[in-house]
């Protein structure tokens, strides 16, 4: 097994040779030429949505804390949320190790319970995932009416992606509801808090008993609240409408502004639905080919198929990987030591029937 602090050179790596492999599909020079013509001043303001939507996110989290009981200023959760879009690009099949993280440093910096600040980052992600669900749902049903015969796989892949992510979603409904099941979950979380957590391990040793009763408990209270339906929701929709809007953009400094909004968010919900199935971190490689595949089949030149993928992927996925990480270091976490960690956390955790919390806080550091 790979050591952690050699896995992120390689996912650099692999990013690059993903780049290049794109470059050399359609031609260096022709790229350049794209690019030499492009109106950057539209990639400038999908830049600039994007930040926005980074501000949206923490807004909505602000929201979720709040009924939560947690007082923290919006402005003050966007370090968190850019840190939990890195780890998350860094974890297989765009999964949720950035949650954990970032409920440890909330939970940290407004000295909150972590089973609080953890129900309140699975209730944003919640809150993340509905949307998407709708949107891919919607985005399935016209390809089935509409597309061509060869785009069935694509379906078939898309319709599993959903599957899978509804099912998520119901494993995270039950966890709020079932003891025993949050415990395991919140093992899961446990572990990975302890990979990247470099400081005091014995800070983490706690026993979880307390912290499964106070995280149902917050759980059915936000569950309960009106605003999550008419205050966090909405705003979920309205995020994942910067998402597309910003692709446009983007599509907007080539001169391509004959293409469809609707189908630039067709093109986007699949390739994040692709995304999400293998088993490659963010869906890295994927996500790329994916676009560059459904780009040529509306008939959008290769040149410019790529272009804007590289844009669109450097704005929406390297933008906060190359942020994020740092942050986390600023924050007290490393990928150091992961090998001591690991052992720890196997034989604690696999020997042991009970699982351990986090609610010392005045052990941690800040």
């Amino acid at each position: 097994m790979i050591v952690m602090k050699y896995k992120t050179p390689l996912f650099f790596l692999f990013g690059i040779v993903v780049m290049g492999t794109m470059v050399y599909f359609v031609g260096f020079n022709e790229l350049i030429e794209k690019l030499k013509i492009a109106d950057f001043k539209y990639v400038l303001f999908a830049l600039i949505v994007q930040i926005l939507s980074f501000f949206l996110f923490a807004f909505r989290w602000h929201i979720i804390n709040k009924i939560a009981n947690i007082n923290i200023e919006s402005i003050k959760l966007v370090p968190l949320i850019i840190i939990g879009l890195a780890i998350n690009n860094i974890t297989p099949s765009s999964s949720s190790g950035g949650e954990p993280v970032k409920a440890y440093i909330l939970s940290s910096k407004t000295k909150s319970p972590f089973e609080s600040t953890f129900a309140t980052t699975i209730t944003d992600r919640t809150l993340d995932t509905v949307p998407f669900i709708v949107l891919a749902i919607i985005t399935i049903s016209i390809l089935i009416l509409f597309a061509p015969p060869y785009e069935e796989e694509y379906i078939a892949i898309m319709v599993l992606a959903v599957i899978l992510i509804t099912f998520l979603l119901i494993v995270i409904v039950y966890m709020s509801l079932n003891r025993k099941f949050a415990e395991k979950i919140i093992s899961i979380a446990l572990r990975i808090i302890k990979k990247f957590y470099k400081k005091d391990h014995e800070a983490l040793e706690k026993k979880v008993d307390k912290a499964i009763t106070g995280f149902q408990d917050t759980m059915k209270i936000m569950f309960k609240d009106k605003n999550i339906l008419y205050k966090a929701l909405p705003l979920s929709f309205l995020i994942w409408f910067f998402e597309i809007f910003r692709m446009y953009l983007i599509f907007l400094a080539f001169g391509s502004s004959n293409i469809n909004v609707f189908v630039i968010a067709e093109i986007f919900i699949i390739s994040t639905l692709v995304g999400m199935v293998p088993l490659l971190p963010g869906g890295l490689g994927a996500v790329e080919l994916m676009m560059m595949g459904l780009f040529a089949s509306v008939g959008v030149p290769n040149e410019i198929g790529v272009a804007v993928t590289i844009i669109e992927r450097g704005i929406s996925f390297w933008l906060p990987t190359f942020i994020g990480l740092p942050l986390l270091s600023y924050y007290g976490y490393s990928n150091d030591k992961i090998k001591s960690a690991d052992s720890k956390i196997n034989g604690k955790f696999t020997n042991e029937q009970e699982v351990e919390g986090i609610s010392d806080h005045e052990k941690i550091k800040k």
